[in-house]
């Protein structure tokens, strides 16, 4: 497979991400409306955040293994068939315990695609192209993230909760099937045979020993866990201070907005700060942000502040698929993404759970207190684990700054 050239798949690629990362965010806080909806209590929801990671913690690193000798396109496909479908069953559950499995069957799709679809933007991208492909890549999941809750806040309002987000659980499952419309021609079949061709596997000890791995999994980590528990909880934050679902689905909105625009600015400021200077100042600055969220400020304050947040937040999952693909083995990068995903997943498992068990004791803020911790020791792990910068580093960001302005 040819790196570079023509990138007409990676704007297909981040419309397919859109549309897939669209209906996930978009279903993840109707899953906790409908969870409250039908008698859930904060750790009840926590616990069914969390088993939307438990299925994909197991299989991530199956499913890279595979995809480092094979084609990504059949992940892409199964990973759209299973978000629609997760979805779509969510809102016809009727109980707490088939709600949890549904959106365990939901995260394994959304797993199948983010290791496909990662992983032919490392194939596809020479190193130096690698931070801006990413970066221009996450963009689909931010819009996603963009409109999918203003969506859900938009369908789920009256008194009737449990009806309401059962709708909009159902539009998530038809607005991931129109992913398919564009996954065509993302990936050439050339070069199958010799990648299936290959010999061992490279043992995973070798992978994650290799240096910025492990510094590139824990920031990944922190970062998605934080995404992951504004999504749920802040629908339960707002319910208790009186925030209505519309005004919440803005301010997540707002969040996923400033990732956006964090991320159309990526090269500049890797030009400016460099990688190790930038992941440690935005998460050092996140996780201020995040414990000020357990704060009983005023919406308008809760706005800048999640604005703010997702400025930052935006740069640590670009950045952190970079440092794994160019630290990792060339022959394993999809099982070096897989392991990320793997650390991603488990924060997705034990962060919500945590999350339920601190609010259950201390409140529904003070998950955002443990958020700012889990961003502080991130922020020191980018500082003293120092990113590789690719070969040709200087002369690449020019370019990708002015491929990032076409």
């Amino acid at each position: 497979m040819r790196p570079g050239g023509n990138r007409g798949w990676l704007l297909r690629l981040v419309i397919a991400f859109g549309f897939a990362q669209g209906a996930v965010s978009m279903a993840r806080p109707a899953v906790s409306y409908r969870a409250l909806a039908l008698g859930a209590d904060d750790r009840a929801v926590g616990v069914i955040a969390g088993v939307y990671a438990l299925l994909p913690l197991f299989a991530a690193v199956p499913l890279g293994r595979r995809t480092d000798h094979g084609r990504c396109m059949p992940l892409l496909v199964t990973g759209v068939v299973l978000i629609s479908g997760g979805c779509a069953l969510s809102g016809a559950a009727g109980s707490l315990a088939a709600m949890a499995a549904w959106s365990g069957v939901m995260g394994l799709g959304h797993l199948c695609f983010v290791i496909g679809a990662q992983s032919i933007v490392a194939r596809r991208s020479e190193p130096h192209e690698q931070d801006r492909n990413f970066g221009h890549f996450t963009i689909g999941a931010s819009l996603g993230q963009l409109v999918g809750p203003i969506a859900a806040g938009a369908l789920i309002h009256g008194p009737d909760r449990a009806a309401t987000s059962a709708l909009a659980l159902l539009v998530a499952g038809a607005v991931a099937a129109v992913a398919f419309t564009s996954l065509w021609r993302i990936e050439r079949r050339t070069a199958t045979t010799a990648r299936t061709a290959r010999g061992d596997r490279v043992p995973l000890h070798r992978i994650l020993r290799a240096r910025g791995v492990p510094a590139g999994i824990l920031i990944s980590l922190a970062v998605l866990s934080a995404t992951d528990i504004l999504t749920a909880y802040l629908p339960v934050v707002g319910d208790h201070r009186g925030i209505a679902p519309a005004v919440v689905g803005l301010l997540l909105s707002l969040r996923a907005a400033a990732t956006i625009a964090c991320r159309l600015v990526l090269t500049p400021l890797l030009r400016l700060l460099g990688r190790t200077v930038l992941l440690a100042l935005t998460c050092l600055v996140a996780a201020l942000l995040c414990a000020g969220i357990a704060l009983p400020v005023p919406v308008w304050a809760l706005g800048a502040m999640l604005t703010v947040l997702g400025f930052c937040l935006g740069v640590g999952q670009p950045l952190s698929m970079t440092t794994v693909v160019q630290a990792a083995p060339g022959d394993a990068r999809s099982t070096a993404l897989a392991l990320r995903l793997t650390g991603n997943r488990l924060g997705q498992v034990a962060a919500p759970a945590a999350a339920g068990l601190v609010a259950g004791v201390a409140g529904v803020a003070a998950p955002f207190v443990m958020l700012g911790a889990l961003l502080l020791v991130s922020s020191g792990i980018a500082l003293r684990a120092p990113a590789r910068e690719p070969q040709g580093a200087d002369s690449s960001v020019r370019r990708g700054a002015a491929a990032g302005r076409t």
